[in-house]
């Protein structure tokens, strides 16, 4: 199983030939040979070929882009759909433009680091580098499960790091109750002048996020059928970034299916949000609360968005922040972060908490003060 020197060099290292002879189960005699530039790549690539000789592995021919069209089909077996979309988008976005006629033998660190300083030098945030790494990382952490490689080169290469900075906790952008007021007066002077159900629906819209805190397209999903009492049960979602279709999907996560009680203002503008759509033809309980017959689009919700913001003098913030704007209200009551984390709908309330802590008043004095009465 020789590295022979050959006469070639590329960038100024010597060329090898790899040559792997084995008897395959059949008991037939078989050769792999592969071309390496360095001596240290040689060997990781004689490692390599002989751990899946060894191992029965799949034949060292096998691709990226192989790698992935099996990782793909086994995504969308145990993920949101949603979620293997973005899986795929990032994929074909990122990686396959640069790696996807590659051998799974042959993606050593050497070329992985060329991949890595070629997304080092894209214009896009440390924050999407990062996701992007992990999505590769994952992708061959699969191809390791599966026996098609021995481990994950790309283990040996690290993350994306902000190289000049620790980067500063992030801001989030929310309105305070008065501000949300203002918004909300805005939206319903638009609803109450154009009079359309759409216009209505969006008032709506708006009520349930900021009093709920629920997602946009939990939100958009909600059907009267949902409401039982005063109280509102999550239990689906919508998502309309699959090919143009609106799918309905479960929730986010487990956690995602959550009751939340509803407050007296919401339930007010919901009684007669349903008055209004009963007088419409056809009108059943399985009608989104906010689109009746359809969903509301998301094209429109942000540019109702913006609209309501600028007549009400409000700096715009995104629609998702209506979810902080929520929190951030019941944070500023100390209301406590795991019935926050709840109302969220958060797997985890670490998430909750490393997201909103820095909002809570500060109590220092008051837990010296109660340390201060405690004397001998």
């Amino acid at each position: 199983m020789p590295i022979i020197k050959t006469e070639k060099k590329k960038n100024g290292l010597q060329g090898y030939r790899v040559i792997v002879n084995y008897t395959d189960l059949d008991g037939k005699y078989k050769k792999i040979e592969r071309t390496a530039y360095g001596k240290s790549d040689a060997q990781a690539i004689e490692a390599q070929l002989l751990a899946k000789v060894s191992s029965g592995g799949t034949a060292p021919s096998m691709t990226v882009r192989s790698l992935y069209d099996e990782y793909m089909q086994d995504k969308r077996h145990n993920v949101r759909e949603s979620t293997c979309d973005k899986v795929r988008r990032t994929l074909e976005h990122i990686v396959l433009p640069y790696l996807a006629d590659v051998r799974l033998d042959a993606l050593n660190t050497k070329r992985l680091q060329i991949w890595k300083d070629t997304v080092a030098s894209l214009d896009t945030k440390i924050s999407t580098k990062q996701k992007q790494y992990q999505e590769l990382s994952s992708l061959l952490n699969f191809g390791v499960r599966r026996g098609y490689i021995q481990r994950n080169p790309l283990d040996m290469i690290g993350n994306f790091k902000d190289v000049y900075f620790e980067k500063p906790e992030e801001t989030i952008r929310y309105y305070t109750a008065d501000q949300y007021l203002a918004f909300s007066r805005a939206a319903r002077s638009s609803a109450e002048e154009r009079g359309t159900a759409i216009e209505w629906g969006m008032y709506v819209f708006f009520s349930v996020a900021f009093y709920t805190g629920a997602r946009k397209g939990e939100i958009n999903a909600l059907k009267w059928s949902d409401i039982e009492g005063n109280t509102l049960h999550i239990r689906r979602s919508i998502t309309q970034k699959l090919k143009g279709e609106d799918r309905e999907t479960p929730p986010k996560n487990k956690t995602s299916y959550r009751d939340l009680q509803i407050p007296a203002p919401l339930m007010s503008i919901l009684n007669d949000h349903r008055q209004r759509q009963q007088c419409m033809p056809r009108w059943s309980e399985d009608w989104r609360i906010c689109g009746g017959t359809e969903t509301l689009r998301d094209t429109t919700i942000e540019r109702k968005n913006h609209a309501y913001a600028d007549a009400a003098g409000l700096p715009k913030i995104r629609v998702h922040d209506f979810r902080h704007t929520h929190a951030t209200v019941l944070v500023n009551e100390g209301i406590n972060i795991q019935e926050i984390a709840r109302r969220l709908g958060h797997a985890k309330v670490e998430q909750t908490w490393n997201t909103y802590a820095h909002l809570y008043p500060r109590e220092e004095e008051r837990a010296v003060s109660v340390l201060d009465k405690i004397s001998t």
